[in-house]
Protein backbone atom coordinates (compact mmCIF):
# COMPACT_ATOMS: atom_id res chain seq x y z
CA UNK A 1 0.00 0.00 0.00
CA UNK A 2 1.23 3.42 -0.99
CA UNK A 3 0.62 6.40 1.36
CA UNK A 4 -0.05 9.90 -0.05
CA UNK A 5 0.04 13.27 2.36
CA UNK A 6 -2.60 15.47 1.07
CA UNK A 7 -0.83 18.90 0.48
CA UNK A 8 -1.02 21.01 2.95
CA UNK A 9 -3.28 24.35 2.71
CA UNK A 10 -0.85 27.63 2.81
CA UNK A 11 -0.49 28.33 6.67
CA UNK A 12 -1.88 31.89 6.13
CA UNK A 13 -5.19 30.51 5.10
CA UNK A 14 -5.12 28.02 7.98
CA UNK A 15 -4.44 30.72 10.41
CA UNK A 16 -7.00 32.75 9.06
CA UNK A 17 -9.75 30.07 8.88
CA UNK A 18 -8.50 28.75 12.27
CA UNK A 19 -9.68 32.87 13.57
CA UNK A 20 -12.92 32.95 12.03
CA UNK A 21 -14.31 29.97 13.57
CA UNK A 22 -12.33 29.63 16.73
CA UNK A 23 -11.01 26.19 15.92
CA UNK A 24 -6.98 24.75 16.28
CA UNK A 25 -4.44 24.02 13.70
CA UNK A 26 -5.94 20.01 12.97
CA UNK A 27 -9.59 21.13 12.10
CA UNK A 28 -8.73 24.31 9.46
CA UNK A 29 -6.83 21.97 7.64
CA UNK A 30 -9.17 19.55 7.31
CA UNK A 31 -11.51 21.79 6.16
CA UNK A 32 -9.78 23.64 3.75
CA UNK A 33 -8.70 20.27 2.27
CA UNK A 34 -12.64 20.17 2.06
CA UNK A 35 -13.08 23.35 0.03
CA UNK A 36 -14.28 24.83 3.03
CA UNK A 37 -12.82 28.85 2.95
CA UNK A 38 -15.28 30.57 4.54
CA UNK A 39 -17.81 30.73 7.94
CA UNK A 40 -20.46 30.69 5.45
CA UNK A 41 -19.21 27.72 3.85
CA UNK A 42 -18.21 26.00 7.31
CA UNK A 43 -22.18 26.66 8.39
CA UNK A 44 -23.63 24.82 4.94
CA UNK A 45 -21.10 21.78 5.59
CA UNK A 46 -21.57 21.54 9.87
CA UNK A 47 -25.39 22.34 9.48
CA UNK A 48 -26.85 20.75 6.22
CA UNK A 49 -30.36 22.34 5.32
CA UNK A 50 -33.28 21.92 2.92
CA UNK A 51 -32.14 25.36 1.61
CA UNK A 52 -29.01 24.07 0.04
CA UNK A 53 -31.18 21.82 -2.16
CA UNK A 54 -31.32 23.40 -6.14
CA UNK A 55 -34.41 23.97 -7.69
CA UNK A 56 -35.81 20.83 -9.59
CA UNK A 57 -36.85 22.92 -12.63
CA UNK A 58 -32.97 23.90 -13.23
CA UNK A 59 -32.65 20.33 -14.61
CA UNK A 60 -33.36 20.02 -18.63
CA UNK A 61 -36.87 18.74 -19.02
CA UNK A 62 -37.90 19.35 -16.04
CA UNK A 63 -41.41 21.29 -16.53
CA UNK A 64 -41.86 19.13 -19.70
CA UNK A 65 -41.94 16.12 -17.47
CA UNK A 66 -44.37 17.61 -14.68
CA UNK A 67 -46.65 18.82 -17.24
CA UNK A 68 -47.12 15.16 -18.79
CA UNK A 69 -47.41 13.59 -15.26
CA UNK A 70 -50.02 16.09 -14.21
CA UNK A 71 -51.85 15.50 -17.38
CA UNK A 72 -51.73 11.28 -17.07
CA UNK A 73 -53.28 12.21 -13.35
CA UNK A 74 -55.48 14.17 -14.19
CA UNK A 75 -56.89 11.83 -16.88
CA UNK A 76 -56.52 9.11 -14.81
CA UNK A 77 -53.96 7.28 -17.37
CA UNK A 78 -52.72 4.18 -15.88
CA UNK A 79 -48.48 4.59 -14.98
CA UNK A 80 -46.02 2.59 -14.90
CA UNK A 81 -43.03 3.32 -12.45
CA UNK A 82 -39.97 1.08 -13.62
CA UNK A 83 -36.38 0.81 -12.08
CA UNK A 84 -33.90 -1.34 -12.02
CA UNK A 85 -33.23 -4.04 -9.47
CA UNK A 86 -30.48 -2.50 -7.04
CA UNK A 87 -30.36 -0.64 -4.25
CA UNK A 88 -31.00 2.86 -6.17
CA UNK A 89 -33.20 1.55 -8.84
CA UNK A 90 -35.59 0.19 -6.42
CA UNK A 91 -35.47 2.83 -3.74
CA UNK A 92 -36.26 4.74 -6.70
CA UNK A 93 -39.38 2.90 -7.98
CA UNK A 94 -40.37 2.62 -3.89
CA UNK A 95 -40.28 6.48 -4.19
CA UNK A 96 -42.08 7.55 -6.72
CA UNK A 97 -44.88 5.15 -6.66
CA UNK A 98 -45.43 5.67 -3.03
CA UNK A 99 -45.75 9.29 -3.79
CA UNK A 100 -47.96 9.29 -6.81
CA UNK A 101 -50.11 6.81 -4.94
CA UNK A 102 -50.91 10.31 -2.81
CA UNK A 103 -52.07 11.40 -6.02
CA UNK A 104 -53.79 8.63 -8.21
CA UNK A 105 -54.29 5.44 -7.99
CA UNK A 106 -53.22 4.67 -11.00
CA UNK A 107 -49.66 3.48 -10.58
CA UNK A 108 -47.89 0.26 -10.75
CA UNK A 109 -44.48 -0.92 -10.25
CA UNK A 110 -42.35 -3.23 -12.36
CA UNK A 111 -38.81 -3.98 -11.90
CA UNK A 112 -37.03 -6.28 -14.50
CA UNK A 113 -35.76 -9.86 -14.06
CA UNK A 114 -32.24 -9.28 -13.55
CA UNK A 115 -31.71 -13.00 -15.04
CA UNK A 116 -34.75 -12.77 -18.06
CA UNK A 117 -34.69 -9.39 -18.94
CA UNK A 118 -31.00 -7.87 -17.99
CA UNK A 119 -30.25 -4.61 -16.70
CA UNK A 120 -32.48 -1.72 -17.68
CA UNK A 121 -35.58 -0.54 -19.75
CA UNK A 122 -36.69 -4.31 -21.70
CA UNK A 123 -38.79 -5.32 -24.71
CA UNK A 124 -41.11 -7.37 -21.83
CA UNK A 125 -41.80 -4.84 -19.64
CA UNK A 126 -42.78 -2.27 -21.91
CA UNK A 127 -45.26 -5.59 -23.78
CA UNK A 128 -46.54 -5.64 -20.24
CA UNK A 129 -47.49 -1.97 -19.59
CA UNK A 130 -48.67 -2.40 -23.58
CA UNK A 131 -50.91 -5.47 -22.75
CA UNK A 132 -52.07 -3.61 -19.30
CA UNK A 133 -52.98 -0.21 -20.75
CA UNK A 134 -50.08 1.76 -19.41
CA UNK A 135 -49.79 5.12 -21.42
CA UNK A 136 -46.81 6.28 -19.28
CA UNK A 137 -43.68 4.48 -18.12
CA UNK A 138 -41.72 6.89 -15.56
CA UNK A 139 -38.51 4.89 -15.47
CA UNK A 140 -35.73 5.41 -13.10
CA UNK A 141 -31.85 5.06 -12.34
CA UNK A 142 -32.06 3.51 -15.97
CA UNK A 143 -33.02 4.72 -19.70
CA UNK A 144 -30.59 7.10 -20.51
CA UNK A 145 -29.46 4.83 -23.22
CA UNK A 146 -32.60 2.73 -24.30
CA UNK A 147 -32.98 4.53 -27.57
CA UNK A 148 -34.54 1.15 -29.49
CA UNK A 149 -36.84 0.51 -26.36
CA UNK A 150 -38.10 4.06 -26.23
CA UNK A 151 -38.43 4.14 -29.73
CA UNK A 152 -40.54 0.24 -29.83
CA UNK A 153 -42.70 1.85 -26.55
CA UNK A 154 -43.89 4.94 -28.84
CA UNK A 155 -44.63 2.67 -31.87
CA UNK A 156 -47.37 1.38 -29.20
CA UNK A 157 -48.66 4.70 -28.01
CA UNK A 158 -46.50 4.62 -24.82
CA UNK A 159 -44.56 7.80 -23.58
CA UNK A 160 -41.61 7.58 -21.62
CA UNK A 161 -40.10 10.13 -19.16
CA UNK A 162 -36.64 9.09 -17.99
CA UNK A 163 -35.06 9.80 -14.68
CA UNK A 164 -31.22 8.43 -14.89
CA UNK A 165 -27.74 9.54 -13.56
CA UNK A 166 -25.79 7.26 -15.89
CA UNK A 167 -23.41 8.90 -18.42
CA UNK A 168 -25.67 9.38 -22.07
CA UNK A 169 -24.51 8.20 -25.70
CA UNK A 170 -24.14 10.72 -28.09
CA UNK A 171 -27.93 10.25 -28.76
CA UNK A 172 -30.46 11.18 -26.42
CA UNK A 173 -33.91 8.86 -26.39
CA UNK A 174 -36.67 10.18 -28.10
CA UNK A 175 -38.42 10.12 -24.59
CA UNK A 176 -41.15 12.32 -23.09
CA UNK A 177 -38.56 14.15 -21.38
CA UNK A 178 -35.21 12.68 -20.44
CA UNK A 179 -33.87 13.85 -16.49
CA UNK A 180 -30.41 13.45 -16.01
CA UNK A 181 -28.38 15.70 -14.32
CA UNK A 182 -24.80 14.39 -17.19
CA UNK A 183 -26.67 15.23 -20.07
CA UNK A 184 -24.35 17.81 -21.93
CA UNK A 185 -27.37 20.12 -22.81
CA UNK A 186 -28.28 20.53 -18.79
CA UNK A 187 -27.35 23.27 -16.87
CA UNK A 188 -28.62 21.51 -14.13
CA UNK A 189 -25.96 22.74 -11.12
CA UNK A 190 -25.07 19.10 -9.40
CA UNK A 191 -24.28 16.32 -11.77
CA UNK A 192 -23.63 13.65 -9.10
CA UNK A 193 -27.15 13.21 -7.85
CA UNK A 194 -27.48 9.32 -7.58
CA UNK A 195 -31.18 8.03 -9.61
CA UNK A 196 -33.05 8.12 -6.42
CA UNK A 197 -31.82 11.49 -5.94
CA UNK A 198 -33.14 13.04 -9.34
CA UNK A 199 -36.30 10.80 -8.68
CA UNK A 200 -36.85 12.90 -5.85
CA UNK A 201 -36.20 15.97 -7.38
CA UNK A 202 -38.98 14.92 -9.75
CA UNK A 203 -41.31 14.55 -7.03
CA UNK A 204 -40.19 18.35 -5.31
CA UNK A 205 -41.15 19.66 -8.60
CA UNK A 206 -44.58 17.95 -8.49
CA UNK A 207 -44.87 18.59 -5.05
CA UNK A 208 -44.54 22.59 -5.67
CA UNK A 209 -47.57 22.14 -8.31
CA UNK A 210 -49.41 21.45 -5.45
CA UNK A 211 -48.06 24.11 -3.13
CA UNK A 212 -46.03 22.25 -1.10
CA UNK A 213 -42.20 22.63 -0.29
CA UNK A 214 -39.47 19.75 -0.30
CA UNK A 215 -40.10 19.67 3.60
CA UNK A 216 -43.51 18.14 3.64
CA UNK A 217 -41.44 15.34 1.50
CA UNK A 218 -39.50 14.63 4.46
CA UNK A 219 -40.76 10.93 4.84
CA UNK A 220 -39.01 9.73 1.82
CA UNK A 221 -35.31 11.10 2.36
CA UNK A 222 -34.72 7.72 4.60
CA UNK A 223 -34.87 5.97 0.78
CA UNK A 224 -32.47 8.89 -0.56
CA UNK A 225 -29.73 8.48 1.92
CA UNK A 226 -29.76 5.00 1.22
CA UNK A 227 -29.51 5.17 -2.16
CA UNK A 228 -27.11 7.82 -1.71
CA UNK A 229 -25.07 5.55 0.17
CA UNK A 230 -24.67 2.48 -1.59
CA UNK A 231 -24.57 4.26 -4.74
CA UNK A 232 -21.20 5.52 -3.52
CA UNK A 233 -21.61 8.84 -4.90
CA UNK A 234 -19.38 12.03 -3.99
CA UNK A 235 -21.25 13.24 -0.48
CA UNK A 236 -20.62 16.82 -1.07
CA UNK A 237 -22.96 19.32 -2.21
CA UNK A 238 -26.72 18.42 -2.51
CA UNK A 239 -25.66 14.57 -2.06
CA UNK A 240 -24.66 15.78 1.91
CA UNK A 241 -27.70 17.83 2.32
CA UNK A 242 -30.05 14.74 1.56
CA UNK A 243 -27.70 12.22 3.12
CA UNK A 244 -27.73 13.66 6.44
CA UNK A 245 -31.56 15.43 6.34
CA UNK A 246 -31.72 11.39 5.09
CA UNK A 247 -29.99 10.08 8.13
CA UNK A 248 -32.33 12.18 10.71
CA UNK A 249 -35.25 10.27 8.70
CA UNK A 250 -33.75 6.82 9.37
CA UNK A 251 -32.92 7.69 12.71
CA UNK A 252 -36.11 8.98 14.12
CA UNK A 253 -38.85 8.02 11.84
CA UNK A 254 -38.13 5.35 8.98
CA UNK A 255 -40.67 3.45 6.95
CA UNK A 256 -41.73 0.29 8.47
CA UNK A 257 -39.53 -1.32 6.33
CA UNK A 258 -36.68 0.52 7.05
CA UNK A 259 -37.41 0.26 10.32
CA UNK A 260 -37.85 -3.78 10.28
CA UNK A 261 -34.48 -4.35 8.36
CA UNK A 262 -32.54 -2.04 11.23
CA UNK A 263 -34.42 -3.92 14.09
CA UNK A 264 -31.99 -6.22 15.11
CA UNK A 265 -28.94 -3.68 15.27
CA UNK A 266 -27.90 -2.77 18.38
CA UNK A 267 -26.67 0.92 18.03
CA UNK A 268 -28.12 3.88 19.00
CA UNK A 269 -27.69 6.08 15.94
CA UNK A 270 -27.07 4.83 12.48
CA UNK A 271 -24.45 6.36 9.95
CA UNK A 272 -24.13 6.24 6.34
CA UNK A 273 -21.65 3.48 6.65
CA UNK A 274 -24.32 1.25 8.95
CA UNK A 275 -26.72 2.06 5.97
CA UNK A 276 -24.18 0.67 3.50
CA UNK A 277 -22.96 -2.30 5.33
CA UNK A 278 -26.47 -3.28 7.01
CA UNK A 279 -29.36 -1.82 4.94
CA UNK A 280 -27.95 -1.53 1.16
CA UNK A 281 -26.94 -5.43 0.85
CA UNK A 282 -30.33 -6.75 1.81
CA UNK A 283 -32.50 -4.50 -0.58
CA UNK A 284 -29.41 -5.36 -2.99
CA UNK A 285 -30.06 -9.05 -2.24
CA UNK A 286 -33.43 -9.00 -3.26
CA UNK A 287 -32.61 -8.35 -6.55
CA UNK A 288 -29.29 -10.31 -6.77
CA UNK A 289 -30.89 -14.02 -5.56
CA UNK A 290 -34.71 -13.90 -6.18
CA UNK A 291 -36.36 -10.34 -7.71
CA UNK A 292 -36.37 -6.93 -6.75
CA UNK A 293 -40.21 -7.32 -6.53
CA UNK A 294 -38.80 -8.02 -2.72
CA UNK A 295 -37.25 -4.86 -2.00
CA UNK A 296 -40.07 -2.39 -3.16
CA UNK A 297 -42.45 -4.50 -1.85
CA UNK A 298 -40.53 -4.15 1.52
CA UNK A 299 -40.10 -0.46 1.37
CA UNK A 300 -43.39 0.43 0.26
CA UNK A 301 -45.02 -1.91 3.16
CA UNK A 302 -47.05 0.73 5.66
CA UNK A 303 -47.77 -1.96 8.27
CA UNK A 304 -44.54 -2.71 10.41
CA UNK A 305 -45.97 -6.09 11.19
CA UNK A 306 -46.28 -6.87 7.31
CA UNK A 307 -42.69 -5.38 6.77
CA UNK A 308 -41.36 -7.48 9.48
CA UNK A 309 -42.46 -10.29 7.92
CA UNK A 310 -40.63 -9.62 4.36
CA UNK A 311 -37.43 -8.03 6.12
CA UNK A 312 -37.49 -12.13 7.24
CA UNK A 313 -37.49 -12.90 3.46
CA UNK A 314 -34.85 -10.29 2.92
CA UNK A 315 -32.52 -11.07 5.42
CA UNK A 316 -32.40 -14.95 4.28
CA UNK A 317 -31.42 -13.86 0.66
CA UNK A 318 -28.52 -12.04 1.86
CA UNK A 319 -27.52 -15.08 3.98
CA UNK A 320 -27.80 -16.97 0.73
CA UNK A 321 -26.11 -14.04 -1.50
CA UNK A 322 -22.74 -14.19 1.28
CA UNK A 323 -22.63 -18.11 0.70
CA UNK A 324 -22.92 -17.98 -2.83
CA UNK A 325 -20.10 -14.92 -3.39
CA UNK A 326 -17.96 -16.48 -1.08
CA UNK A 327 -17.55 -19.72 -3.05
CA UNK A 328 -17.76 -18.12 -6.06
CA UNK A 329 -14.80 -16.12 -5.29
CA UNK A 330 -12.94 -19.04 -3.98
CA UNK A 331 -13.13 -20.39 -7.73
CA UNK A 332 -12.30 -17.30 -9.65
CA UNK A 333 -9.08 -17.39 -7.82
CA UNK A 334 -8.43 -20.58 -8.05
CA UNK A 335 -8.88 -19.62 -12.13
CA UNK A 336 -6.82 -16.91 -11.65
CA UNK A 337 -3.97 -18.99 -10.55
CA UNK A 338 -4.53 -21.95 -12.96
CA UNK A 339 -4.30 -19.86 -16.16
CA UNK A 340 -1.40 -18.08 -14.64
CA UNK A 341 -2.78 -14.98 -14.92
CA UNK A 342 -1.47 -13.07 -11.89
CA UNK A 343 0.61 -10.76 -13.11
CA UNK A 344 -1.68 -9.31 -15.81
CA UNK A 345 -3.07 -5.28 -15.81
CA UNK A 346 -6.49 -6.83 -15.59
CA UNK A 347 -8.03 -9.63 -14.38
CA UNK A 348 -11.03 -11.41 -16.71
CA UNK A 349 -12.37 -14.38 -15.33
CA UNK A 350 -15.81 -16.54 -16.67
CA UNK A 351 -17.61 -19.73 -15.82
CA UNK A 352 -21.27 -19.97 -17.12
CA UNK A 353 -22.30 -21.86 -13.53
CA UNK A 354 -22.31 -18.39 -11.66
CA UNK A 355 -24.79 -16.94 -10.28
CA UNK A 356 -25.51 -13.51 -11.86
CA UNK A 357 -26.67 -11.62 -9.11
CA UNK A 358 -23.72 -11.63 -7.00
CA UNK A 359 -20.50 -11.08 -9.69
CA UNK A 360 -20.25 -7.40 -8.72
CA UNK A 361 -19.44 -8.49 -5.07
CA UNK A 362 -17.18 -10.92 -6.64
CA UNK A 363 -15.65 -8.22 -9.00
CA UNK A 364 -14.93 -6.15 -5.66
CA UNK A 365 -13.65 -8.90 -3.73
CA UNK A 366 -10.83 -10.23 -6.31
CA UNK A 367 -9.72 -6.37 -6.56
CA UNK A 368 -8.99 -7.09 -2.36
CA UNK A 369 -6.69 -9.85 -3.89
CA UNK A 370 -6.01 -8.89 -7.28
CA UNK A 371 -5.63 -5.04 -7.34
CA UNK A 372 -6.32 -4.04 -10.73
CA UNK A 373 -9.43 -3.21 -13.09
CA UNK A 374 -11.57 -6.38 -13.21
CA UNK A 375 -14.51 -8.71 -14.54
CA UNK A 376 -16.58 -11.47 -13.85
CA UNK A 377 -18.20 -13.21 -16.51
CA UNK A 378 -21.25 -15.39 -16.55
CA UNK A 379 -23.59 -16.86 -18.47
CA UNK A 380 -27.04 -15.10 -19.39
CA UNK A 381 -29.49 -16.87 -21.87
CA UNK A 382 -27.53 -17.05 -25.10
CA UNK A 383 -24.79 -14.26 -24.22
CA UNK A 384 -22.31 -13.63 -21.68
CA UNK A 385 -23.05 -11.05 -18.75
CA UNK A 386 -19.91 -9.57 -16.92
CA UNK A 387 -19.81 -6.88 -13.52
CA UNK A 388 -16.98 -4.66 -13.98
CA UNK A 389 -15.15 -2.86 -11.22
CA UNK A 390 -12.18 -0.87 -11.62
CA UNK A 391 -9.60 0.83 -8.83
CA UNK A 392 -8.74 4.15 -7.70
CA UNK A 393 -7.95 6.53 -10.91
CA UNK A 394 -8.56 4.48 -13.55
CA UNK A 395 -11.95 4.70 -15.74
CA UNK A 396 -13.40 1.36 -16.81
CA UNK A 397 -16.14 2.91 -18.41
CA UNK A 398 -13.48 4.34 -20.92
CA UNK A 399 -11.94 1.17 -21.12
CA UNK A 400 -15.16 -0.55 -22.01
CA UNK A 401 -16.02 1.88 -24.88
CA UNK A 402 -12.37 1.14 -26.24
CA UNK A 403 -13.23 -2.33 -26.81
CA UNK A 404 -16.80 -1.50 -28.16
CA UNK A 405 -16.69 -3.74 -31.59
CA UNK A 406 -16.52 -6.80 -29.24
CA UNK A 407 -19.58 -5.66 -26.48
CA UNK A 408 -23.11 -5.52 -27.43
CA UNK A 409 -24.58 -3.41 -24.69
CA UNK A 410 -22.49 -1.85 -21.79
CA UNK A 411 -23.52 0.77 -19.28
CA UNK A 412 -22.45 2.43 -16.05
CA UNK A 413 -19.93 4.67 -14.27
CA UNK A 414 -15.91 5.30 -14.25
CA UNK A 415 -15.47 2.70 -11.45
CA UNK A 416 -18.31 0.15 -11.49
CA UNK A 417 -20.16 -0.99 -15.44
CA UNK A 418 -22.05 -3.38 -16.44
CA UNK A 419 -21.68 -5.27 -20.04
CA UNK A 420 -23.03 -8.32 -22.18
CA UNK A 421 -21.16 -10.05 -24.89
CA UNK A 422 -21.61 -12.90 -27.74
CA UNK A 423 -19.68 -15.81 -26.53
CA UNK A 424 -17.86 -16.16 -29.57
CA UNK A 425 -16.00 -12.17 -28.60
CA UNK A 426 -14.87 -13.60 -25.10
CA UNK A 427 -11.33 -14.29 -25.87
CA UNK A 428 -11.11 -11.39 -28.39
CA UNK A 429 -12.82 -9.09 -25.83
CA UNK A 430 -10.29 -10.30 -22.87
CA UNK A 431 -7.62 -9.87 -24.99
CA UNK A 432 -7.97 -6.30 -25.99
CA UNK A 433 -9.65 -4.92 -22.36
CA UNK A 434 -6.08 -6.02 -21.56
CA UNK A 435 -3.92 -4.49 -24.09
CA UNK A 436 -6.03 -1.27 -23.19
CA UNK A 437 -5.86 -0.57 -20.34
CA UNK A 438 -2.39 -1.84 -20.20
CA UNK A 439 -1.36 1.45 -22.25
CA UNK A 440 -3.91 3.86 -20.27
CA UNK A 441 -3.14 3.11 -17.11
CA UNK A 442 -1.24 4.94 -14.56
CA UNK A 443 1.18 1.93 -12.94
CA UNK A 444 0.42 3.84 -9.72
CA UNK A 445 -3.14 2.99 -10.25
CA UNK A 446 -2.56 -0.73 -9.24
CA UNK A 447 -0.82 -0.01 -6.03
CA UNK A 448 -3.67 0.46 -3.14
CA UNK A 449 -3.31 4.00 -2.45
CA UNK A 450 -3.70 5.61 1.20
CA UNK A 451 -5.02 9.08 1.37
CA UNK A 452 -3.89 10.66 4.88
CA UNK A 453 -4.67 14.14 5.61
CA UNK A 454 -2.55 14.98 8.10
CA UNK A 455 0.80 13.80 9.77
CA UNK A 456 -0.16 14.68 13.33
CA UNK A 457 1.92 14.14 17.15
CA UNK A 458 -0.54 11.51 19.25
CA UNK A 459 -0.52 14.44 22.06
CA UNK A 460 -2.53 15.97 19.96
CA UNK A 461 -5.40 13.65 19.79
CA UNK A 462 -8.28 14.01 22.49
CA UNK A 463 -11.86 14.03 22.79
CA UNK A 464 -12.96 17.19 21.29
CA UNK A 465 -10.91 16.58 18.55
CA UNK A 466 -12.77 13.49 17.64
CA UNK A 467 -16.08 15.09 18.74
CA UNK A 468 -15.87 17.98 15.91
CA UNK A 469 -14.21 15.07 13.64
CA UNK A 470 -17.87 13.37 14.13
CA UNK A 471 -19.79 16.24 12.74
CA UNK A 472 -17.66 16.15 9.56
CA UNK A 473 -20.19 13.14 8.75
CA UNK A 474 -21.75 11.59 7.21
CA UNK A 475 -18.29 10.43 5.48
CA UNK A 476 -18.36 9.39 1.82
CA UNK A 477 -16.33 10.16 -1.83
CA UNK A 478 -15.58 13.49 -1.81
CA UNK A 479 -15.74 13.52 1.79
CA UNK A 480 -14.06 10.77 3.80
CA UNK A 481 -13.57 10.14 7.24
CA UNK A 482 -10.49 11.96 8.17
CA UNK A 483 -7.06 9.65 7.99
CA UNK A 484 -3.90 10.75 10.09
CA UNK A 485 -0.75 9.29 10.34
CA UNK A 486 2.12 10.00 13.27
CA UNK A 487 6.10 8.52 12.87
CA UNK A 488 8.58 7.65 15.17
CA UNK A 489 6.05 6.19 17.49
CA UNK A 490 6.54 2.66 19.47
CA UNK A 491 4.27 -0.22 21.32
CA UNK A 492 5.06 0.04 24.83
CA UNK A 493 5.93 -3.49 24.84
CA UNK A 494 1.92 -5.63 25.34
CA UNK A 495 1.76 -5.69 21.59
CA UNK A 496 0.21 -8.54 20.11
CA UNK A 497 -1.67 -10.54 17.55
CA UNK A 498 -5.55 -11.13 18.25
CA UNK A 499 -8.62 -12.50 17.07
CA UNK A 500 -9.25 -16.12 14.60
CA UNK A 501 -6.01 -17.03 13.18
CA UNK A 502 -4.16 -14.31 14.85
CA UNK A 503 -5.32 -11.99 11.82
CA UNK A 504 -5.71 -8.60 13.75
CA UNK A 505 -3.05 -6.27 15.52
CA UNK A 506 -3.60 -4.77 19.14
CA UNK A 507 -1.15 -2.77 20.46
CA UNK A 508 -0.67 0.63 22.96
CA UNK A 509 1.24 3.31 21.08
CA UNK A 510 3.35 5.89 22.83
CA UNK A 511 5.62 8.75 21.07
CA UNK A 512 7.05 10.51 23.99
CA UNK A 513 6.18 9.52 28.20
CA UNK A 514 2.84 11.41 28.61
CA UNK A 515 0.97 9.38 25.51
CA UNK A 516 -0.04 6.38 25.42
CA UNK A 517 -2.94 5.25 23.11
CA UNK A 518 -4.73 2.00 22.40
CA UNK A 519 -4.78 0.59 18.53
CA UNK A 520 -6.11 -1.50 16.57
CA UNK A 521 -4.96 -3.08 12.99
CA UNK A 522 -8.03 -5.16 11.75
CA UNK A 523 -6.25 -7.63 8.90
CA UNK A 524 -2.54 -6.27 10.26
CA UNK A 525 -1.53 -9.17 12.10
CA UNK A 526 1.22 -10.12 10.28
CA UNK A 527 2.79 -7.00 10.73
CA UNK A 528 3.64 -8.06 14.33
CA UNK A 529 7.48 -8.11 13.40
CA UNK A 530 7.25 -4.25 12.46
CA UNK A 531 6.49 -3.27 16.35
CA UNK A 532 8.35 -6.05 17.94
CA UNK A 533 11.31 -5.23 20.66
CA UNK A 534 9.70 -1.85 21.02
CA UNK A 535 11.03 -0.74 17.73
CA UNK A 536 10.47 2.64 15.53
CA UNK A 537 7.32 2.63 13.23
CA UNK A 538 5.10 4.74 11.73
CA UNK A 539 1.37 4.23 11.95
CA UNK A 540 -1.56 5.80 9.55
CA UNK A 541 -5.25 5.73 11.63
CA UNK A 542 -8.53 6.91 11.99
CA UNK A 543 -9.83 7.76 15.74
CA UNK A 544 -12.25 6.19 17.39
CA UNK A 545 -13.42 5.32 20.73
CA UNK A 546 -13.21 1.61 22.47
CA UNK A 547 -16.55 0.87 24.23
CA UNK A 548 -16.20 -2.04 26.74
CA UNK A 549 -17.78 -2.72 30.23
CA UNK A 550 -19.57 0.20 30.09
CA UNK A 551 -16.55 2.68 29.67
CA UNK A 552 -15.36 4.49 26.58
CA UNK A 553 -12.29 5.14 25.60
CA UNK A 554 -10.27 6.91 22.33
CA UNK A 555 -8.56 4.01 20.30
CA UNK A 556 -6.84 4.72 16.94
CA UNK A 557 -8.26 2.30 13.92
CA UNK A 558 -4.77 1.54 12.02
CA UNK A 559 -4.76 1.29 8.52
CA UNK A 560 -1.26 0.44 7.83
CA UNK A 561 2.17 0.35 9.75
CA UNK A 562 5.39 1.12 8.38
CA UNK A 563 9.06 -0.02 9.69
Amino acid sequence: MRWTLKPKPQASKVEELKTTLQVDDIIATLLLQRGIDSYQAAKTFFRPSFEDLHDPFLMKDMAIAVARIEKAIENQENIMVYGDYDVDGTTSVALMSSYLKTRTQNVATYIPDRYDEGYGISYKGIDFADDNGFSLIIALDCGVKAIEKVAYAKEKGIDFIICDHHRPGETIPDAVAVLDPKRKDCDYPFKELCGCGVGFKLITALASNQGQTVEDLVEYLDLVATAIGADIVPIVDENRALAYLGLQVINTNPRPGMKAMIAEVKKDELTITDVVFIIAPRINAAGRMKHGNHAVTLLTETDFNLAAEYAVDIDQFNTDRRETDKRITQEALIQIEEKNEQEGFTTVVYDETWHKGVIGIVASRLIETYYRPTLVFTKSGDKLAASARSVSGFDVYNALEACSEHIEQFGGHKYAAGLTLLPENYEAFKAKFESVVKETIDPKSLTPELKIDLDIELSQINNKLLRIIRQFAPFGPGNMSPVFMSQNIKDTGWGKCVGEDDKHLRLTATQSFNDKIVCIGFGLGDKINIIKEKKMFSAAYSIDENHWNGSVSLQLKLKDIKA
